[in-house]
């Protein structure tokens, strides 16, 4: 090679090779109906290749050799390629095999050479027909919800000197009936602008008790794209609800109502932390954008935010830069505080007595580590209200002191955050009954973030207290269409349900607690509503029933301490709330 010619291009690069099965031999007994075939097979290959971003490299016969920019535009090609070849039945007279691979190529006027393309035809040649099988580094990129693998073993392949572990690949599939009375069976339908939810990503850390961090990880690309209001972002919650289940996205698309499903992976190794993550559009099935992000955990933010930034320029490639940029806030410099605090958040879903009180512990030493972590302080100060609208209180004074001093806090390090803001707020409402305050907070936090669900929910809830029940089942309604399959969809049930109480609508509120109850028996807030609305509509047996269980969860509850669960500001309200409660058999 002189000095003037091009040198071959080296690059990265996920391999797919194809081979049409026993084209030589139909060629020689029917040459119309082999021609017919490969044609068909050409047509779709070219077709779904451009459609999934990669490029055909060689032809040659009745192989195809293509190579995508990422590992699960690859994959997602391959099979949508032998979909759409099955779905031809007669005719198209020929099935194909598949290998992929992922390696460094060498592109040499636009053909690929170099060792990983001779290992992705090796692989293809392994496959059974209509078959696709793929290397162990294809498989660890793409490990996720929307495939499965059956390991092959070890496979000895031509001209490759160490044995290749290989692994055949399958769609997953699958049904998952949402724990919400949401789940009709009927598609919910799309919002007017884009909609997206994130699935709990795949944790491959080398120790197990990594979870945490990958589930931390995902709640962090949440938030941050739930603050670009004109995306609709379906909540955490309702995201989760899809943990470690086998799930088309397609039909996950249909229960949340979403155009978009992000998911992926993320590896923590040491200081190293590698994200992969993959957008798919739920309408069609596809691979919009996959990519991978790797660094050390002291760059942790910035990962997070090129994931972020990513997906946003996949969905809308003409969003103005300024707007993503708006949405990066690092939560804190110290990274051993954010460590505690993604584990307080690990806990703090779990809503319990004790996992609230580790969470707590948890945010504790986050704020000690970094005391100006905003975030920290409010989800303290919400363990404080989870407290108090449990019955979980022992010490009342020192408690609502404490409350007021974390959102206090939590307010005034986060002016521009929606999650201190929101928190904060809710603490100063239900804890130390300063509606007027926790309301407005609230209300900026929503301004700040439209798709907090959380957010919406507490406002419902507020709304309520100030005596506006009609408004208050409208910002609880926003919050289950922003998290229609949330495990706690009752709360909400429980929210709305004591809006009709005090809306004077006794059978729709008594019916609504009662749904809530089905998926929680011991729902303090179902069995408050349901004691009081069943006494005041003259069903005696029931309410007598609610008390019991309520009082067997919430023993300190009496007449006299009401206002501690449910801080009502207008009179009228109140003395409706104790008459139902002491009918029910509450004591003074």
């Amino acid at each position: 090679m002189t000095d003037h010619e091009p040198r071959p291009e080296r690059r990265l690069a996920a391999i797919m090779a194809l081979d049409a099965v026993g084209y030589s031999s139909l060629m020689r007994s029917n040459e119309a109906a082999a021609l017919t075939a490969i044609t068909a097979i050409r047509r779709a290959t070219q077709d779904q290749v451009k459609q999934h971003g990669g490029r055909i490299a060689n032809t040659g016969g009745d192989s195809v050799l293509a190579e995508f920019g990422s590992t699960f535009a690859a994959v997602s090609c391959a099979m949508a390629l032998q979909e759409e070849l099955s779905n031809l039945g007669q005719a198209c007279a020929l099935q194909v095999r598949i290998g992929l691979h992922i390696g460094d190529v060498v592109d040499n006027d636009g053909e690929m050479h170099g060792t990983p393309v001779n290992i992705a035809a090796r692989l293809e040649g392994t496959a059974p027909p209509g078959g696709i099988v793929v290397s162990a580094a294809v498989r660890d990129d793409v490990v996720g919800k929307l495939f499965t693998f059956a390991d092959l073993g070890p496979k000895i392949l031509k001209n490759i000197e160490e044995p290749f572990r290989a692994y055949l690949l399958t769609r997953r599939t699958g049904s998952l009936s949402p724990r919400t009375p949401r789940n009709t069976g009927e598609a919910l339908p799309l919002p007017t602008k884009p909609s997206i939810a994130v699935l709990p990503f795949d944790d491959l850390s080398d120790k197990r008790d990594q979870e945490y961090f990958a589930d931390g990880m995902v709640e962090e690309i949440i938030t941050a794209l739930s603050r670009m209001r004109w995306l609709f972002v379906i909540a955490r919650n309702s995201s989760f609800a899809y943990k470690g289940r086998d799930i088309d996205v397609r039909q996950i698309g249909c229960e949340l109502g979403v155009h978009y499903v992000l998911e992926g992976s993320v590896r923590r190794a040491g200081n190293k932390v590698r994200i992969n993550g993959q957008l798919i559009d739920t309408t069609k099935g596809v691979c919009m954008w996959a990519d991978h992000f790797e660094g050390s955990l002291d760059n942790i933010f910035e990962l997070q935010d090129q994931v972020t930034s990513s997906v946003v320029g996949a969905i809308s490639p003409r969003l103005e830069q300024a707007e993503i940029e708006r949405t990066k806030r690092k939560p804190t410099e110290n990274l051993d505080a954010y460590d505690y605090f993604l584990r307080g958040i690990a806990g703090l879903h779990l809503w319990t007595k004790e996992s609230n009180k580790e969470a707590l512990s948890y945010f504790y030493r986050a704020i000690e580590l970094d005391p100006s972590f905003a975030s920290a302080y409010g989800m303290a100060a919400r363990c404080f209200s989870r407290s108090t609208i449990s019955g979980w209180v022992t010490d009342r004074e020192q408690e609502v002191a404490e409350a007021i001093r974390l959102a206090r806090r939590a307010v005034e390090l986060g002016k521009d955050d929606a999650v201190p803001l929101c928190f904060g707020g809710w603490a100063l409402a239900f804890v130390a009954g300063d509606l007027d305050t926790g309301d407005g907070l609230i209300e900026r936090a929503l301004v700040l973030n439209p798709n907090l669900a959380s957010g919406w929910l507490c406002s419902g809830w507020v709304r309520v207290c100030l005596g506006e029940p009609e408004l208050a089942i409208d910002r609880v309604t926003r919050a289950m269409r922003l998290s229609p399959s949330d495990p706690l969809f009752n709360h909400m049930q429980g929210a709305i349900a004591t809006a009709h109480f005090f809306a004077n609508r006794y059978d729709q509120a008594s019916s609504l607690a009662e749904e809530a109850l089905r998926e929680e028996p011991d729902y303090p807030s179902g069995l408050r509503v349901a004691a009081a609305s069943n006494a005041l509509a003259g069903r005696v047996d029931a309410a007598q029933k609610a008390m019991a269980a309520l009082r067997q969860y919430d023993p300190a509850l009496r007449i006299s301490n009401l206002a501690d669960r449910l801080p009502l500001r207008r009179p009228d309200d109140s003395a409706r709330w104790s008459k139902g409660m002491r009918l029910a058999g509450l004591p003074e």
